[in-house]
């Protein structure tokens, strides 16, 4: 599974407001032929970005290249089940990618096209938002 090396600060910030309007960057497909792209905004965990990776490259049989556009970076806190109000914040419990609408999650190459878009469609319901398949423009 995805998460960080080190980070800065150990606890962050929900920054709920960060997930305004589209996305500006990683909104195109560009390394691979096909691309998984987000139509919601979805904070996307670890180990949901595990699932859908295991989930394509099953499919493919390890047939083809895979990208991961995303990186899981911001740490999720927890408090413990009935722990009384005050006490401070909660454990770090996992990570997440918080990713605005038209993010390229996933990118594949070397694979036809009904493959790829059988692969994101099974990738896609491991996945909490709603998605699109798109092809690169350039290639």
């Amino acid at each position: 599974m995805l998460f960080p090396k080190k980070t800065k600060y150990r606890k962050w910030h929900r920054n709920r407001g960060s997930l305004k309007g589209v996305a500006t960057r990683g909104n195109r497909v560009a390394f691979g032929t096909f691309g998984l792209k987000l139509i919601q905004k979805s904070e996307l965990t670890s180990r949901q970005i595990e699932a859908a990776r295991r989930t394509i490259t099953r499919y493919l049989k390890r047939g083809g290249k895979l990208w991961i556009r995303v990186f899981p970076h911001k740490p999720i806190t927890k408090k413990a089940a009935e722990v009384p109000m005050g006490s401070g914040k909660g454990s770090v419990e996992y990570y997440v990618a918080s990713l605005k609408p038209g993010t390229v999650v996933f990118e594949l190459e070397g694979v036809d096209e009904t493959q790829a878009r059988e692969a994101f469609t099974l990738a896609s319901h491991k996945l909490p938002a709603k998605t699109r398949f798109v092809t690169a423009a350039h290639k």
